[in-house]
C-alpha cells in the first residue's frame, strides 16, 4: 500500500501541495474569526443535577457571576476633595457601555416613605453640590448609619470601601468585555493618578478577562518561542537553513488549520487550548526530523535524490503514521469525558496532530524534491560521535548491570508510590495566577477586607398553603438566624437577601434610624409591609431576591476563593448541614433548600475534571496497550513495552506528591499527553530490535546492542525536541501551565532513560521469541527507526562533490 502512496505523492506533488494550499486559505478564513473564550470553564455536564439548579435559579433570580468591585482602603478618601473625585469615578464607570449600576458611597441611596401614597422610595443621600464641610460631614455620618450597606459597601472596623458595578450579561460573556475592562482601568488610573489613592479591582467578569488576555499573548509568545528554539535545534542536527525554513513553513500550515478547525467547531481559545498551536509546532519537528533523517540516510546510500525522497515515503509512511497516531489517542480520548473544554481540547489537538502527518509526509518529500542535492556538511549529523558513546555506555550498563537496573527501578518504583500518596487534588477559583500579579493581590485585599468576592448563592422555597410566606415574621426571623450564622464564618461575607431589604425597609420607615435596623415585629408589620406591598420596583433590587408570588427568596454571599478542598468542606459539611436544621421543618417537606451558584460549581467542577481525566488516562492506556496487541501479537512483549513508560509517568506522580503540587485539569493532562508519545519511544525500539532477532538467528544480545546503538539516537534527538518544546511552558505567568511544561518535559526525559535502559534489559531478561512467531511490527522494518536494511553506512568513507556552491 505504502508503495502507490509513494508514487501517488511524488506523481502528483504539485496538485497536493496547491490543495494544500487552498485549504490553508479557506482554514486561514475561519481561523481569523477564532475568538478568545471569557467564559469560566464549564466543567460539569449541562443535564447535571446542580447544573439545571444553577440554570433555573440564573433564568429566576439573574446572574450571580456579573460583579466587578472597585475596593479602596485609605483614609484619604474621606476627604471631600476625594471623595468627590470618587463620586465621579462611579458616574464616569456608569457611562461605560455594558455597565448596568454603580453602587458606592458617594452614590449610596437612603429609603425614604411617601405617606400619601404609602410606599417606599430611593433618594441620594449626597445631593450634587455640597454647601460645605459641615453638610459633608453631616451627610457622611448619615451615610455610614445605613446598616443595609454596612459590612457590604463598607468595612465598620477600618474603614475599607468598595464600589459594586453590576455588568450586562451579553457583554460579560462576549470581546466586548475586552473595551470594557480597559475602560474601566483607564478611569481607575486617572482616579489614582488626580488622588495618589490605590483602587484594587476584582470580580469575576475582570479576572476572566484580565486571565483571557494574558492567554492571548502567551499562546503567541510559546507559539514564536517553540518554532524558535526547536527550529535552532533543529538546524544544529541538519545544518541547513532550507531545512528550517521549510520544515518550519509546514508546520505554521497546521497551525493555521488548528486555529481555522477550533473556529469551524465553534470553539473558542482557552487556557488549555491555547497550548494546541506550540505542541504542534513541538511534534511538527519531530517528524521532520524522522523524514529528514531517513531522506539523507536514502541520498547518501542511492545518490539518487528522486529516488531516495521516494524510498522516504516507503519506508516511513507506516512509521510516521503511528508516531502521530499514539499521540493522538492521548488527545482523543479525552472525548469521552464529559467536560467541554476537555473534549474540546482533545478533539482540537487529535484531528491536527494527524493532519500534521498527512501535510509533513505530502509536503517534505514534495518540497525537497525541487531543492538541491544535501552536502556533506548537512549529512554530518548521521555520525555523532558523542552520542555514540553514551550508547555504548548504556550498551555496557544493559549487559553487565541489570541487576543494579531492576534494584534502581523498584525504588524508584517504591519512592514514586510513596509520592504518590502524598498527592491533592485541589484547585482554586482563580488558579495558576502568579501570586506577585495585581489580580492576586486585589483579590486578597478584598478576602480580607469583605470577604472575597466569590459568588455564593442560596435558595429558600416554601410550600406553605399560606399566602406570601415571606411575608410572615417567624419565617423571616428563621432565614435571620441562618444569616448571622453565614456572617459568623470568616470565609462568607454579610449575606443580601429579602430579610436585608425588609430590616433596611423599616429602618427607613423610622426615618432611617440606624437603631431600628430590624425585622418589624408582629405588631409592626402591619403597618411597615403595606409600604413594601406598593412598592415599584422600577430597579429590578427586589424582584433579583424574591419571586412574585413570595414563595422563593434568594440568599446571596461573597466567598473568600479557599480552594475547592476547603471550599467543599465549608459548603457541603457546614453552611449545608445548618441551612437545613435551622429552616427546614424537622419530618416534613415544607421548606425547600438548595446552595448553588458558580461556587457550587466550581466544587463540583473539580470532582468531575479529576474523575474524568483518569478515565480518559485508562481508556488511553487500553487504546495503546491495543495497539501494542496489534504490533506485537505477544502479551510478554506488550507487558515488557509498557513497564518502562508506566514507571516514568508514576515516577512524576510521585514528584507531584513530594513538592506538593496538586492534581488539577493542567497538570492531569500531563498524564495523557505524554503516555502517548512515550509509548512511540518503545514501538521504534522494539521495531528495531525485531528486525536484530531476525537478523542474528534469534541471538538476543547481539540483537539488544544493535538496536541501543542505531535507535538510541533517534530516540535521543526526538527527546531533546520534545524537551525543548514543552519546558518553555514553565515561563507562562500561570501555575498550571508552568506545572505542565516542567513536569512534561520531566516524564519525556525520564520515559527515554527508561526506554533506553530498562527496556533493553528487561528484553534480555524476560523475552524468549520464536521463529513462528509473526508479527505486524515486522512491517515497520527498520525505517522505523531510520537505517536501511542492506547495509552499514560509514560516513568516513563518503565524500559528496557538489559542483554547485554549497553556500546557502
Amino acid at each position: 500500500m505504502w508503495n502507490k502512496i509513494a508514487r501517488f505523492i511524488i506523481q502528483y506533488r504539485l496538485s497536493l501541495i496547491l490543495l494544500i494550499g487552498i485549504i490553508t486559505i479557506v482554514m486561514g478564513y475561519y481561523a481569523s474569526r477564532v475568538q478568545m473564550s471569557y467564559d469560566f470553564a464549564r466543567t460539569v455536564p449541562l443535564d447535571d443535577p446542580d447544573m439545571v439548579m444553577l440554570q433555573r435559579f440564573r433564568a429566576q433570580f439573574g446572574e450571580d457571576g456579573n460583579i466587578i468591585a472597585i475596593g479602596v482602603k485609605d483614609s484619604a478618601i474621606y476627604e471631600q476633595r476625594n471623595f468627590e473625585a470618587y463620586r465621579t469615578l462611579g458616574r464616569n464607570i456608569k457611562q461605560i457601555s455594558g455597565v448596568s449600576e454603580v453602587i458606592s458611597l458617594p452614590l449610596m441611596k437612603m429609603i425614604l416613605k411617601d405617606t400619601a401614597n404609602t410606599r417606599f422610595y430611593l433618594a441620594n443621600i449626597f445631593p450634587d453640590r455640597m454647601k460645605d464641610s459641615r453638610q459633608y460631614d453631616s451627610l457622611l455620618k448619615f451615610a455610614l448609619d445605613q446598616k443595609f450597606y454596612s459590612g457590604r459597601l463598607i468595612n465598620e472596623t477600618n474603614g475599607a470601601t468598595m464600589a459594586v458595578i453590576t455588568v450586562n450579561k451579553d457583554v460579560m460573556n462576549s470581546s466586548l468585555r475586552e473595551p470594557l475592562t480597559a475602560a474601566l482601568v483607564k478611569e481607575c488610573e486617572a482616579f489614582e493618578h488626580q488622588t495618589g489613592i490605590k483602587l484594587h479591582l476584582a470580580g469575576l467578569p475582570f479576572i476572566r478577562t484580565v486571565v483571557a488576555n494574558k492567554v492571548k499573548r502567551e499562546m503567541q509568545l510559546f507559539l514564536y518561542a517553540s518554532a524558535i528554539i526547536t527550529g535552532l535545534i533543529m538546524f544544529v542536527f541538519f545544518r541547513s537553513f532550507r531545512a528550517v525554513m521549510f520544515s518550519m513553513i509546514i508546520i505554521a500550515i497546521v497551525v493555521v488549520w488548528t486555529l481555522g478547525t477550533l473556529s469551524i467547531f465553534g470553539f473558542k481559545i482557552t487556557l488549555l487550548s491555547g497550548l494546541i498551536p506550540p505542541v504542534i509546532v513541538t511534534i511538527g519537528i519531530t517528524n521532520a526530523i524522522y523524514l529528514l533523517n531517513k531522506y539523507h540516510l536514502e541520498f547518501v546510500r542511492t545518490k539518487d535524490k528522486l529516488e531516495a525522497i521516494t524510498t522516504v515515503v516507503k519506508k516511513m509512511g507506516l512509521a510516521t503514521f503511528l508516531t502521530n497516531l499514539t499521540v493522538a489517542i492521548g488527545f482523543l480520548t479525552l472525548l469521552s469525558t464529559d467536560i467541554l473544554i476537555l473534549r474540546e481540547f482533545g478533539i482540537v489537538a487529535g484531528i491536527n496532530i494527524m493532519a500534521l502527518f498527512f501535510v509533513s509526509l505530502v509536503m517534505i518529500p514534495s518540497i525537497f524534491s525541487w531543492l538541491p542535492t544535501p552536502t556533506e556538511r548537512h549529512l554530518r549529523h548521521l555520525n555523532f560521535r558523542v552520542m555514540g558513546r553514551f550508547l555504548k555506555a548504556i550498551d555496557i550498563t544493559v549487559h553487565r548491570h541489570r541487576p543494579i537496573i531492576y534494584i534502581a527501578s523498584m525504588a524508584l518504583t517504591i519512592l514514586s508510590i510513596l509520592g504518590i500518596a502524598k498527592l491533592r487534588s485541589v484547585s482554586f477559583m482563580v488558579d495558576d495566577v502568579p501570586e506577585d500579579s495585581d489580580v492576586k493581590k486585589d483579590l486578597v485585599f478584598f478576602e480580607q477586607n469583605f470577604s472575597g468576592v466569590m459568588p455564593l448563592e442560596m435558595v429558600v422555597e416554601f410550600k406553605s398553603k399560606k399566602r406570601r410566606p415571606l411575608m410572615e415574621v417567624n419565617n423571616l426571623q428563621k432565614i435571620e438566624a441562618f444569616e448571622s450564622f453565614l456572617d459568623s464564618l470568616p470565609e462568607v461575607s454579610k449575606p443580601l437577601s429579602l430579610v436585608s431589604l425588609v430590616k433596611a425597609a423599616k429602618q427607613g420607615f423610622y426615618n432611617n434610624n440606624p437603631a431600628r435596623y430590624s425585622l418589624p415585629s408582629r405588631g409592626e408589620r402591619n403597618f411597615i409591609l403595606p409600604y413594601m406591598k406598593n412598592q415599584s420596583d422600577n430597579s429590578g433590587v427586589f424582584t433579583s431576591f424574591v419571586d412574585s408570588t413570595l414563595t422563593t427568596m434568594r440568599i446571596s454571599c461573597q466567598m473568600a476563593d479557599i480552594g475547592s478542598v476547603r471550599l467543599d468542606s465549608l459548603v457541603h459539611y457546614t453552611i449545608e448541614p445548618r441551612m437545613k436544621a435551622l429552616l427546614v421543618p424537622e419530618g416534613k417537606d415544607t421548606v425547600v433548600t438548595a446552595i448553588t451558584g458558580s461556587t457550587k460549581i466550581f466544587i463540583k467542577g473539580t470532582k468531575f475534571l479529576i474523575a474524568n481525566l483518569q478515565e480518559s488516562l485508562l481508556l488511553a492506556f487500553l487504546l495503546i496497550t491495543l495497539s501494542m496487541a496489534a504490533l506485537f501479537a505477544n502479551v510478554r512483549m506488550i507487558v515488557i513495552s509498557l513497564i518502562p513508560n508506566l514507571l516514568a509517568l508514576m515516577i512524576t506522580a510521585g514528584i507531584m506528591g513530594y513538592l506538593d503540587i496538586p492534581l488539577k485539569a493542567s497538570t492531569a493532562l500531563i498524564f495523557s499527553i505524554t503516555f502517548g508519545i512515550s509509548v512511540d519511544n518503545s514501538i521504534r525500539f522494539l521495531a528495531k530490535y525485531r528486525q536484530e532477532i531476525l537478523a542474528n538467528n534469534f541471538f538476543i544480545p547481539v540483537a539488544v546492542s544493535d538496536s541501543i546503538m542505531e535507535t538510541g539516537k533517534s530516540i535521543m534527538y526526538t527527546s531533546i525536541v520534545l524537551f525543548a518544546g514543552f519546558i518553555i511552558f514553565a515561563f507562562s505567568s500561570f501555575g498550571g501551565t508552568i506545572a505542565l511544561g516542567l513536569l512534561t518535559s520531566t516524564t519525556l526525559v525520564i520515559s527515554m532513560f527508561t526506554n533506553l535502559i530498562l527496556l533493553p534489559a528487561l528484553i534480555m531478561t524476560f523475552d524468549k521469541p520464536r521463529k513462528k512467531d509473526d508479527m505486524l511490527i515486522d512491517e515497520l522494518g527498520p525505517s522505523y527507526y531510520g537505517e536501511h536494511e542492506d547495509e552499514e553506512i560509514d560516513l568516513d568513507k563518503i565524500r559528496i562533490h557538489n559542483r554547485h556552491s554549497a553556500a546557502e
